[in-house]
């Protein structure tokens, strides 16, 4: 599947200032596939992924990025050609110390191309002592949008008309069908993936079930403290129905949780981009500044 965002990194290697990437987001909206694309761009290619112990170890056991480095070009028989090589660090919210040291690749190294991803780093980034400020850019991938969905459908017509604008009355009919069909799916790479197979919604189900388990197995990860835990797993058991409503955290979904303690979880789970808490606004002109104090639409991550 084509991903804009595919553009953005290749403006990112060509930057003469560029910093390591951190890429933040959701599980599963496609971070690794993105950057396993992206790397044919390059003659040599590090992959890591730091939810293994042998990928782990490179950081726990050494403590400069030289060292790191050198260590990993000799394992993998590559030449030091920092220039065409790309490092890719996933699962990176696994080490506190990776992320830290970020700050000495771009020191030390700023030849060498590293880009960083993780799905819990909003957590991992609150227990890094040192974290790299100025040293470091970041990216957000979210699931595909519409014309990202259309283009992996191969309606490239459609999806001409849709860069139209006006948009012409005779594909009104054909774009509004073919939103009503994406609207309904979402836009989580597999599951689009899954249903351009098979063109059939039934055959999802599954598929939505393993993908909305996974979010639920990580909610430990969300929480600070047994309570919020307690908190979080009702909210992910009970917000979907009040999607696209607005919501009052006071004894959210028929609870005896505080409003406060329902405030904190979800923010919790907006900051890992699970779901987002959209809070109306009254301003007529830019910069649109949303009001806080007034409740706000809840809205799922398209899972």
């Amino acid at each position: 599947m084509n991903r804009k965002a595919l553009e953005d990194l290749i403006s990112w290697k060509k930057s003469k200032k560029r910093k390591p990437l951190i890429l933040r987001g959701a599980r599963q909206v496609g971070k690794t596939t993105l950057v396993n694309q992206f790397s044919s761009h390059y003659k040599q290619y590090i992959y890591l992924n730091l939810e293994r112990l042998e990928d782990i170890l490179f950081f726990n056991t050494l403590n400069s990025v030289g060292e790191i480095v050198e260590s990993l070009f000799l394992k993998y028989e590559l030449k030091p050609d920092y220039s065409n090589t790309l490092l890719f660090i996933d699962e990176i919210q696994e080490s506190p110390k990776a992320i830290a040291l970020l700050r000495y690749f771009y020191e030390d190294i700023p030849q060498l191309h590293v880009i960083s991803a993780g799905s819990l780093l909003e957590f991992a980034l609150n227990q890094v002592k040192s974290f790299p400020v100025g040293r470091v850019s970041f990216m957000y991938l979210f699931p595909l949008n519409f014309e990202e969905f259309l283009d992996a459908s191969e309606k490239h017509l459609a999806l001409k008309a849709l860069r139209q604008i006006p948009i012409s009355n005779v594909a009104q009919t054909t774009l509004f069908n073919l939103f009503h069909t994406y609207a309904l799916i979402g836009g989580m790479p597999e599951i689009v993936g899954k249903y351009l197979d098979n063109n059939s919604l039934i055959d999802l189900r599954n598929t939505y079930s393993s993908i909305w388990e996974t979010y639920k197995s990580d909610v430990r990860k969300y929480a600070k403290s047994t309570t919020e835990e307690k908190v979080i797993t009702h909210i992910m058991s009970s917000a979907y129905n009040f999607l696209d409503q607005r919501v009052t955290f006071e004894n959210f979904g028929n609870s005896n949780y505080k409003s406060r303690e329902v405030g904190e979880s979800f923010r919790s789970l907006d900051d890992a981009k699970v779901i987002q808490l959209i809070y109306p606004t009254t301003e007529v002109e830019t910069p649109v500044i949303p009001d806080f104090r007034k409740k706000p639409r809840l809205q799922f991550s398209d899972i």
